[in-house]
């Protein structure tokens, strides 16, 4: 049997709730739309989810965080026909999802990143928004706190994006 290439990465993603809002961050990619989606990204070579989750907010937020508890882990491929680098292989992203406090620091823009802003967001108003599925299995994981970690696939479509 033929095997297929496809590139697998693991991502660590904060969900921060507070008072009813919940911290996105605004996504401005070189090519491409617009969106929302939660504070984070890849974990590095050889570093622990756990400590991914807490740099990625400060270099995308400008705050301080700390790590409340494991919100479980989502799993999804990306086929190559629908992904943002054309000519790739299929993808697959493996997301950790924690519940995340911040602690301090000042919202600011990423410097010289693709995120253009955070933004509090009340919960309601999060249907509303172009957004990528993480920000709605993050929400559901926080809100159902799943004893198995996992949540339903998030179906991409209309505001919802990969």
């Amino acid at each position: 049997m033929k095997q297929q290439h496809r590139a697998v990465a693991g991502h660590a993603y904060a969900v921060c709730i507070e008072d009813g809002r919940v911290l996105l961050a605004c996504h401005v990619p070189p090519k491409g739309a617009t969106n929302w989606t939660l504070p984070g990204g890849r974990v590095e070579q050889a570093e622990d989810p756990f400590d991914a989750v807490i740099r990625e907010v400060a270099e995308e937020t400008g705050c301080d965080a700390v790590v409340e508890r494991l919100l479980g882990v989502d799993s999804r491929v990306i086929p190559a026909a629908e992904r943002a680098i054309p000519g790739g292989p299929e993808h697959q992203n493996v997301g950790i999802f924690y519940q995340v406090r911040i602690t301090g620091g000042q919202l600011r823009p990423e410097p010289n990143g693709e995120i253009a802003e955070c933004v509090w967001t009340p919960i309601p108003d999060v249907a509303g928004l172009r957004r990528s599925s993480l920000v709605d299995i993050g929400l559901a994981l926080a809100q159902t706190l799943p004893a198995t970690g996992h949540v339903a696939p998030v179906t991409v479509g209309g505001l919802i994006q990969h």
